[in-house]
């Protein structure tokens, strides 16, 4: 990562902030949790560099560290991305030594996707840099704070998700 990285990321953090402090502290809701979110995976996009590890590879990895063996249309919806994404980010993670890509004697078809011992020793070092990220993000908040912005965040989710059922059943 360049050197003038840390200040931009400065920068960017300072105008985010201000945005929001001064100009437009009851703008909508999206707005901020997509600004919150910019903001944890450049906190986390910084850590990850130090080890060489793309943050796009991030969300793949912790994935398979749950459950490894998906199919990469498995890994694409754990993931919420287009299969296409999924394909290039596992023959980049493939050729770093992160995973390795089987069919089954029993299926053909499918190409299933396993962690290397690589790829599984990333998570005793990455899991860490994740949980500082949520660390920093969570400083000076009380618990009962961080129990309330859970809950409301996650009855978004249910009620986006809701939203986006009604609207498919048409």
């Amino acid at each position: 990562m360049a050197k003038t990285e840390p200040k931009r990321g400065q920068e960017i953090s300072d105008r985010v902030l201000r945005h929001w402090m001064e100009a437009v502290p009851e703008d909508r809701m999206a707005h901020l949790v997509k600004d919150a979110t910019r903001g944890f995976l450049r906190s986390l996009q910084w850590r990850l560099a130090k080890h060489d590890v793309q943050l796009g590879h991030w969300t793949f990895l912790r994935i398979l560290w749950q459950q490894e063996g998906l199919t990469k249309r498995e890994l694409s919806m754990e993931a919420g991305v287009m299969e296409p994404t999924t394909v290039v980010a596992l023959r980049a993670m493939e050729g770093l030594g992160y995973v390795r890509l089987e069919h089954r004697p029993d299926n053909r078809k499918n190409i299933y996707v396993y962690l290397t011992p690589l790829g599984r020793r990333l998570e005793r070092r990455l899991v860490p840099l994740a949980e500082e990220v949520n660390a920093i993000a969570l400083h000076g908040l009380s618990n009962t704070e961080v129990d309330v912005t859970r809950r409301a965040v996650l009855s978004m989710i249910r009620n986006l998700a809701k939203d986006e059922e009604q609207r498919l059943a048409g």
